[in-house]
Formats: C-alpha cells, sequence, structure tokens
C-alpha cells in the first residue's frame, strides 16, 4: 500500500502508519460491519453513512455517502412530502460552502415558487437555481473582502423532483441521474436521464468554443483533462463567481485560479438543463449520483446491480462498488483504503453521493400518500427533521 499511496502523490515519509487511522477504534457510521456481503472482511468503513432504506411518496429510497476530503464537499438531502418527493445532490469544489448553501436554500426556494404559482412547473425550478445563485454571490460579495477564496468556491447541483407522477431534473455540472428502465424478461436497461456539462466531452468543448470564439485558451489540455481557462472541468456551476463576474476577479498571486488575461465575460453559467419526463409503468428506479460513483460504475453497471439486489442499503453498495473499483485500479485492496484518513482517500477515491429512488407505481397513481413521513434527510447527518416539501400537500 505505500508504493500505491506514493503512486497517488501522497507523501509517505516517516512511514505508512501516519495516514492510517487505529482499526481498533474505527467505528462505520454505516450499517455494514465490513465482514459480511458487502464488505472485505477489513472492518468498518467509519467515512460510510448510509440510510438504507426509507419511504418517500412514490415508493421507497436509499441514500448514502462516502468522505474522502478532509472536509465534506458533498452535500445532498431527500425531502419527502404526501405529494413529492425531493432529492439533490450538491457535488461542491474549492470548499463546502457553495454546497452547503444549496443544501439550505434551493428546496425552500422552490417550495415558495411552487406556492406562489400554484403549480409544479419547469419554470418554477429554473427561477429556484437563479434565486439559489444569486443568494450566494450576494454572499461572496458580502464577504470577498475578509475571504477573498469565497470567490473560488462552487458546486454541481443536480435535481429530481417527483410530483403528480411527473419527475423534473434539473442539473449544473457532472452529477447525473440515471432511470433503470424494464424492457421486459427481467431486464433492466439504463437511460442517462441528464447531460454532463464537463469539458472532457467534446459536445461541450464545441460549445464553450462556440460561445467564445475570440478566445483561443476557453478549453486548454492540461496534465492529459480539458478544463476551462485551464481551471475547471464542470462548465456550468452555482458560485465560482471569479469565473462569472469581473467584480469578483482574484489577485494575480493566486496561482491556482490565475487567469491570462481580465474576464471579459462569464465563462461559466449558473443556466441548469431542465427536462421533465412522466414516470411510465417501465420507470422502475433512478440513480442519483455525484460524478465519483460515474468514474467508477457505468449506468449500465449501476442499473443492473439495482435490479439484481436488494433495495435496503442498495446505494451503500453502490458505493462501495465504486470504492473496491477504485482501489483495484491501485492495485489495492477496499480494505486498504478504509484505513487511510479523510484528505488522504481523496488521492484514490472522491467524496460521493448516491441516492436511489424506488418507483412503485400503485403509489405512484394516489394523489396523496398521508401515510408516508413527511421528512427532510440530509447526506451523513444521522438526525432527520420536518420537510418543508410537506407545504406543496394543496398544490394541485
Amino acid at each position: 500500500m505505500l508504493e500505491a499511496l506514493e503512486a497517488a502523490g501522497a507523501e509517505p515519509s516517516g512511514g505508512l502508519r501516519r495516514f492510517l487511522k487505529p482499526s481498533a477504534t474505527s467505528r462505520s457510521r454505516s450499517k455494514d460491519d465490513g465482514g459480511g456481503a458487502d464488505g472485505d472482511g477489513a472492518g468498518a468503513d467509519e467515512l460510510l453513512w448510509s440510510r438504507d432504506l426509507a419511504r418517500h411518496a412514490a415508493g421507497e429510497f436509499s441514500f448514502a455517502v462516502v468522505q474522502a476530503n478532509d472536509v465534506l464537499e458533498d452535500h445532498s438531502q431527500v425531502e419527502t412530502g404526501a405529494a413529492a418527493t425531493f432529492v439533490g445532490v450538491y457535488d461542491g469544489h474549492g470548499g463546502a460552502e457553495a454546497s452547503r448553501f444549496i443544501s439550505n436554500h434551493l428546496s425552500a426556494h422552490i417550495v415558495r415558487l411552487a406556492q406562489e404559482h400554484g403549480t409544479m412547473s419547469e419554470d418554477v425550478v429554473r427561477n429556484a437555481f437563479s434565486a439559489t445563485e444569486e443568494g450566494f454571490l450576494s454572499l461572496v460579495r458580502r464577504t470577498h473582502l475578509i475571504k477573498p477564496a469565497m470567490a473560488t468556491i462552487g458546486s454541481c447541483c443536480l435535481v429530481g423532483i417527483i410530483w403528480r407522477g411527473t419527475l423534473y431534473l434539473a442539473n449544473l455540472g457532472d452529477s447525473r441521474a440515471v432511470v433503470g428502465c424494464s424492457n421486459g424478461q427481467n431486464k433492466i436497461v439504463a437511460e442517462q436521464l441528464t447531460r454532463d456539462h464537463n469539458a472532457g466531452m467534446e459536445e461541450i468543448r464545441q460549445e464553450l468554443r462556440s460561445l467564445h470564439p475570440d478566445d483561443s485558451q476557453i478549453v486548454v489540455l492540461k496534465n492529459g483533462v480539458w478544463r476551462i481557462k485551464g481551471i475547471i472541468q464542470v462548465s456550468r456551476s452555482i458560485g465560482d463567481a471569479y469565473l462569472k463576474k469581473r467584480e469578483f476577479a482574484l489577485d494575480p498571486s493566486t496561482a491556482r485560479f490565475h487567469l491570462s488575461e481580465p474576464l471579459r465575460r462569464p465563462v461559466l453559467t449558473s443556466e441548469p438543463s431542465i427536462c421533465s419526463r412522466v414516470l411510465s409503468s417501465q420507470d422502475r428506479f433512478l440513480i442519483f449520483a455525484s460524478d465519483g460513483l460515474w468514474e467508477h460504475i457505468s449506468n449500465q453497471e449501476a442499473v443492473e446491480m439495482v435490479h439484481n439486489s436488494p433495495r435496503e442499503g442498495i446505494a451503500r453498495r453502490l458505493v462501495q462498488a465504486a470504492l473496491k473499483e477504485a482501489a483495484s485500479k491501485r492495485e489495492m485492496r477496499y480494505g486498504d483504503i478504509k484505513k487511510l484518513d479523510r484528505g488522504v482517500r481523496r488521492y484514490f477515491h472522491d467524496d460521493i453521493t448516491v441516492v436511489v429512488v424506488f418507483i412503485d407505481h400503485e403509489q405512484l397513481r394516489q394523489e396523496d400518500s398521508a401515510s408516508v413521513p413527511e421528512l427532510s434527510v440530509r447526506g451523513f447527518v444521522d438526525a432527520g427533521g420536518p420537510s418543508s416539501f410537506s407545504g406543496l400537500n394543496g398544490i394541485t
């Protein structure tokens, strides 16, 4: 494992011991003890949290998060109400402030706007994203002189809302929503529902070049990775103010975020890709996940794993499958990664959030599910609270 750390860029001088947690006192936040079918006999993963199975208005859901960064940058939530289900996955970068802000404000904006309009719609979702972006940029503006680094903090944002049999999806960045569709004969097919806004995709690079025809450096191949202005991979986000507004320009001495010339126009946008889909009887479940999952598991592999496994704990097992794959790429075992401390683990995998939402169509056809608990569940938080989505119960 020492060799793997060296290859990953960690500094193992002084021995591997400084990177390892004492296994005798480790306790997992997941129900899995690591020694059964889900684990590899190497003990619990104390950086893995899960809500193995809970109810929502149209079925059940499973929710899991694993931390890799020194400070968890993924924030996430599931809001369950009698008339609606909300899923949010917010993959932060540069810090957790943007993803935390989204978690605290976006769903409330959606409820407020849906109440004002008397219904749920794509416009409601779009305007909620806009209000969240404006709110975060206002926070950056207020704190910019005290904490200039706030201008470099941003987050991807993936949202799904199930409302009256329709799924509303909105996405910024490269988190992804996938539906598992039954095609008969007990087979399942993956259909990707969202578009990855990542410069690694040729269509995104072409889109950026067409928007910035006078900027030859709008996308740059740097160390084998395509990056916008040589800095960031995602083309859409909440935050990242210094790439959107000149007023947030950074001191040129900030090498990591240095722009070769002053910003002439925004190079990132907060305009989400939005779509809606009437859920059909072939739509069996939805997987919402940050890109940390999709780096290691394909869409089809993920839906087959969900289809062929018990519901309870399936989000946790998807996370564990990604971690095992990440370990194998470094000729390690998942058990070796479990022993690494937060921060060091980021050399091997990203923070990963997974929410699997099962669609029970008999329940979906009911106008209201009064017996469903109205809860707000936040990733990596054991206690749940009342959900603001209960405010949608009277809206048609």
